[in-house]
């Protein structure tokens, strides 16, 4: 079992008798803690940051159980939603390049348009009007 220092203890202590009259607050907030649990994690963070033996929280270990058919369900439909997300984003892909395509015809046309207008510019410049002598 998990032993805590001293120094741990008189801290929860402190927050503890702190809750109890109403001073104890959260963090940098004013707002006060009402909660006898809340008063005890602040006494272990203080008394952490203050250097106290404060042993890492315990978690839980997992035993290995067999799937149930519920838990099976759900996994196949999660693999399902990978799926079609992998087809959806071969599609976009698919989409974004005949959308480059057409962009590139559109500049291809547009440029020969600009060749074409260039010149008949020019051949216009070159048979230009003969000034009118008044």
């Amino acid at each position: 079992m998990a032993r805590y220092g001293k120094k741990a203890s008189e801290k929860v202590e402190e927050a503890l008798h702190e809750m109890k009259e109403g001073e104890l607050t959260i963090g940098k907030s004013d707002k006060k803690v009402t909660s006898r649990k809340q008063a005890i994690a602040i006494g272990l963070s203080e008394a952490k940051e203050a250097g106290g033996k404060v042993p890492e929280k315990k978690t839980a270990k997992k035993a290995t159980t067999k799937k149930t058919t519920t838990e099976k369900k759900t996994a196949t439909k999660k693999s399902a939603a990978k799926e079609s997300t992998k087809k959806a984003s071969k599609k976009s892909s698919t989409a974004d390049e005949s959308t480059q395509k057409a962009t590139a015809k559109k500049k291809e046309t547009s440029k020969k348009a600009e060749t074409t207008k260039s010149t008949a510019q020019e051949s216009k410049k070159k048979t230009a009007p003969k000034k009118k002598q008044d």
